[in-house]
């Protein structure tokens, strides 16, 4: 009997600015060009939040899967082998086709990417984001050079968790900021840990080379007067805000380069980065947080990632109920 007579459950979307619903679809049937897989985890990120909201730039005919990345494992395909652990993003998964948050997936060939035999399937769902994000902006975006002083931003998030992490690597001194007395402890280890509302000169021990930004707002706007003159500020965030208002005359004074960090734009160049980083994520040399919920659970998982309190990255177990 062919698997397209079963059924699997699905997060269908049907209306802007609610919470998918958890049903029953019969799994889709592979078509030439495409890839079925049989997903076992997903990841939830803002950017999934803003299609839900119906507040991205591209938007879904409904009623629709979200889900812009996953992961599991190929039923059918010309390209890839059966049973391969495979990486699921782009070609449009989640945003202008049905994505990620079902446990069966059919998409396009290049929207899968094989990974390492062995790889924990919620670290390949949720790696290539902020690992991708943080590499970029420590080393192509801010340059980030041995001896210097940074300062990240949002640093127990998963961007920031793994920016701090790199900027060390790279040999920098480096302080973690975070919003909530709760995350301080979650600040990774090789940075000094302080609240947000606590940030001076005096308390970061000077002016820093490099701010690494991941949240925005008035925290960002904060941070800036801590950066030295003809240093660097790598802007990839605005959960705490999404409007910066400068002063020109200060802004000009300061002389410090705002550099956005575009990952539509760079996700080829940090790819081989990320597989590079691969093995360090895997052996724990490397840490990525995460939470894990189950399908059923995923209006718990909104609600975490909307109210700022999730530590790390959100994954969705397609084969579990609420264990996280």
């Amino acid at each position: 009997m062919s698997i397209t007579s079963f059924t699997s459950r699905v997060l269908a979307l049907e209306a802007f600015g609610s919470l998918p619903r958890l049903v029953e679809r019969t799994v889709p049937e592979r078509l030439p060009g495409h890839t079925l897989v049989r997903v076992v985890a997903a990841s939830v990120a803002h950017l999934d939040l803003n299609i839900l909201d119906g507040q991205f730039g591209i938007l879904p005919e409904l009623p629709f899967i979200p889900g812009t990345q996953g992961s599991g494992y190929v039923v059918a395909s010309d390209t890839h082998p059966e049973g391969a652990l495979v990486r699921l993003r782009g070609e449009g998964l989640g945003l202008s086709r049905d994505g990620a948050w079902a446990e069966h997936a059919l998409v396009p060939d290049a929207a899968v990417e094989t990974m390492p035999e062995g790889t924990d399937p919620a670290l390949a769902c949720s790696c290539f984001s902020p690992v991708g994000t943080a590499w970029a902006s420590v080393h192509a975006i801010a340059k980030v050079q041995p001896g210097e002083r940074v300062l990240v931003t949002g640093a127990s998030g998963a961007v920031g968790a793994m920016a701090v992490q790199l900027a060390a690597r790279a040999g920098a001194e480096v302080v973690g900021a975070v919003g909530r007395p709760a995350k301080l402890k979650h600040v990774p280890g090789v940075a000094k840990a302080l609240l947000a509302s606590e940030l001076t000169e005096e308390a970061i021990g000077g002016k820093v080379d490099a701010l690494i930004d991941t949240v925005g707002g008035q925290i960002l706007r904060d941070a800036l007067t801590l950066v030295r003159p003809r240093g660097r500020a790598a802007l990839l965030g605005y959960t705490a805000g999404r409007e910066l208002t400068l002063d020109l005359a200060d802004f000009f004074l300061a002389d410090v380069s705002l550099l956005p960090v575009n990952m539509i734009s760079r996700g080829r160049e940090v790819a081989p980065e990320v597989l590079r980083l691969l093995p360090d994520l895997a052996s724990g040399a490397l840490t990525l947080p995460y939470e894990r919920y189950g399908m059923d659970a995923l209006d718990e998982a909104v609600e975490r990632l909307r109210s700022g309190s999730v530590v790390g990255k959100v994954v969705l177990d397609m084969g579990a109920a609420a264990d996280h």
